[in-house]
């Protein structure tokens, strides 16, 4: 069993901020920022491409009402909502999740993205995603 599903079945303590019969969120020990949150389904799928859409829907859902509470409460300025999809993309739990990232003013996170237009051929892309 994995962790998540572990502190899902409440044998290992966590910072529980929601849940529902769906969902669970809890805050993420690491705090990139403050209020960083993992929603989490309750049920373990390992990443995006095997979550059923309902199922996926709901832990949208409550992704939703994170953000609007912490928006509230914590006065954020801005989230970043990030999935991490295996290893090569920084998956290090096998349980499909959201982070929530809140953003500040001066917060030092950094999530950067460069303009590689001239690097590839988009329309040979477009074309190979649209077989």
């Amino acid at each position: 069993m994995c962790i998540f599903c572990k502190i899902i079945q409440g044998e290992i303590p966590s910072y529980k901020i929601y849940e529902d019969e769906n969902t669970l969120a809890i805050l993420d020990i690491s705090q990139a920022t403050i209020g960083h949150t993992l929603v989490l389904p309750k049920k373990h799928y390992e990443n995006i491409l095997e979550i059923p859409t309902n199922e996926y829907l709901n832990v949208m859902n409550t992704v939703q009402k994170i953000t609007k509470k912490e928006k509230e409460t914590l006065l954020v300025q801005g989230f970043n909502i990030l999935n991490n999809c295996n290893e090569i993309a920084g998956q290090t739990i096998m349980h499909f999740h959201i982070h929530i990232l809140p953003r500040y003013e001066n917060d030092d996170l950094k999530i950067q993205f460069k303009n590689h237009e001239k690097d590839y051929d988009l329309k040979k892309i477009q074309e190979a995603i649209l077989k």
